[in-house]
């Protein structure tokens, strides 16, 4: 008996050792959090000019995004507000409304959304009217995570996933394995302390978000902020799971306690709640923001569920099953949870793969992105685990577990340990953002790339802006102004487009006039390279000016 208390007291510390050690691990220094959805294009264009004030602002995501209460701002060159009323946002797209009669000048646009998968998205952008000037500073939250708040997210997660293992797979089991005559005592400690750690994840979660969203400090937040949370998707999800949590907590009483007037419909209710629980995880996660979300959240709801199922029932065996079934029990037990855990980590592979190739999107992604070698960690965890889980069923069809345990509850407890490790992995990837996202933002920066110059000479300002600068159709927009900034009529303009060092002769570019300063064409550039462009504007019968320029076409 003193044998086997300080095992236990050896087991206790182990893994506390470990949960320590994987919680000092992802507290460590961290990079920072990087959005989950990219500007990928804007209306105007950033470090545009344009002729006239714009009635609006209008800003592209690469996923749907949320607005938060007074996180957006237009502001004019002289510092002032220059938005006017709320912004609206459909999908990916957010349009700012602007006060008629702005100034010319530098504008300055600042933003603070949150993405479809529950991370804030912040940045800035300028344009201009007429000419550029120094534009204005902005004032408020800085666009930066805290990083106490930063490093706490992970922890929660990591808690929350704990938490459904020592829930969902010892209910289970003590559902449909579990032997009469042995005590419900031990096993239902373990599920009320699952049921507690998803509770305090969820609720750290909810809190956690309102620093993270608006980019301010752990404790200060404020109730409209906190209401705020409450009332978006994020916090809709979240108290969706508080309320499953409690009905459950009422349904798990009969079970727990051996209760003989336990009815079928009462644990068909419990499978039922737990199922919406699990798939509360991929509804505030990378899966909603997917190329096919629907997909992505019934693969990781699997997923996780095979992982909970699995880790759960493995909890069970190494801490009651192994140590208090007689010979007898464990031959009946042992081949049924066998086939569940070959079903579950089956579940596990096929659904880890399907949300690898919807997360990557590309081999590449594997070895370049944190995102892809965190992957890699965890498909080595994953290989070690089912090394051991292999050898484990062989012992469970040898018989020899039935007869002598101890080795069973070795391996079981090898098994734990390194999918322990595995869900610290898990707990971080969901911070990360992974490579499709990474590769929208580059592929919206490369196409999307606006080429802005100013051309000056004694007569005039010519204001060039080239869209998207890249092989391929190219429209071109041009201003004219005096050499004082104010608009210059044009009676007529032409232009070419060359490229020398691949034997391009100059091709016209047809150009027709908007207003009387302001003229727009369309130019098929065939490949990339430094392109020469020519412009000639005629302002009246007798003079024009001509001004030459030189432009990288990717």
């Amino acid at each position: 008996m003193a044998r086997m208390t300080v095992d236990r007291r050896r087991a206790l510390a182990g893994g506390l050792g470990l949960l320590i050690g994987l919680f000092c691990v992802l507290l460590g220094p961290a990079a920072p959090a990087s959005a989950h959805a990219a500007l990928v294009a804007s209306d105007p264009g950033n470090g545009t000019i344009v002729p006239d004030a714009p009635n609006r602002v209008t800003l592209t995501f690469s996923e749907s995004v949320q607005l938060l209460a007074g996180k957006i701002q237009v502001l004019a060159p002289d510092g002032s507000r220059a938005d006017q009323g709320e912004p609206t946002a459909s999908g990916g797209s957010v349009t700012i409304p602007l006060r008629a009669g702005g100034g010319q000048g530098t504008y300055l646009v600042s933003y603070r959304v949150i993405s479809a998968d529950s991370h804030p998205v912040a940045g800035s952008l300028t344009f201009s009217v007429g000419a550029a000037s120094a534009p204005p500073t902005a004032s408020g939250p800085a666009s930066e995570v805290d990083p106490v708040v930063r490093a706490l997210i992970p922890v929660a997660k990591y808690l929350g996933y704990a938490g459904l293992v020592l829930l969902v797979g010892p209910a289970l089991v003590l559902a449909l394995l579990w032997p009469h005559r042995l005590s419900r005592r031990g096993p239902a400690r373990v599920i009320w302390t699952g049921m507690g750690l998803v509770t305090v994840s969820t609720l750290a979660a909810i809190w956690l978000q309102v620093p993270y969203s608006i980019g301010t400090s752990l404790f200060d937040v404020r109730v409209g902020d906190l209401r705020d949370v409450l009332g978006s998707t994020f916090g809709a999800v979240m108290l969706v799971r508080l309320g499953v949590l409690c009905a459950a907590a009422l349904l798990l009483r009969p079970l727990l306690s051996g209760d003989s007037n336990e009815s079928k419909t009462d644990l068909a209710l419990l499978g039922v709640l737990g199922v919406a629980a699990l798939a509360t995880w991929p509804l505030t996660g990378h899966p909603t923001a997917s190329p096919v979300a629907g997909v992505s959240v019934v693969v990781d709801a699997i997923h996780l569920t095979a992982m909970a199922v699995w880790l759960g029932g493995l909890v069970m065996l190494a801490g009651f099953l192994l140590r208090q079934a007689d010979e007898r029990e464990l031959g009946a037990i042992l081949p049924i949870w066998s086939r569940w855990a070959a079903t579950a980590v089956t579940a596990l592979i096929l659904a880890g793969v399907v949300q690898a190739l919807i997360e990557v999107a590309s081999l590449d992604g594997l070895f370049i992105s944190t995102y892809g070698r965190l992957i890699l960690a965890k498909v080595g965890l994953a290989g070690l685990v089912l090394a051991v889980a292999w050898y484990s069923r062989r012992l469970v069809r040898s018989k020899v577990a039935e007869a002598e345990p101890r080795g069973l509850r070795r391996t079981v407890a090898v098994e734990l340990a390194i999918t322990a490790v595995v869900l610290g992995v898990t707990a971080a990837l969901v911070q990360i953002p992974p490579p499709r996202t990474a590769e929208a933002a580059e592929t919206a920066a490369a196409t999307n790339t606006t080429i802005s110059k100013m051309l000056t000479n004694n007569e005039m300002a010519l204001q060039v802006d080239i869209f998207p600068a890249a092989v391929g159709n190219n429209s071109i927009h041009l201003y004219a102004y005096t050499p004082d900034n104010k608009p210059l009529p044009v009676v007529e303009w032409t232009a070419t487009a060359a490229l020398a060092g691949k034997g391009i002769e100059p091709i016209q570019i047809p150009l027709l006039r908007i207003t009387d300063f302001h003229a727009v064409g369309d130019v098929a550039l065939p490949v990339a390279g430094e392109w020469t462009f020519k412009f000639t504007a005629r302002t009246s019968d007798i003079d024009q000016t001509t001004q030459t320029m030189t432009a990288t076409i990717n």
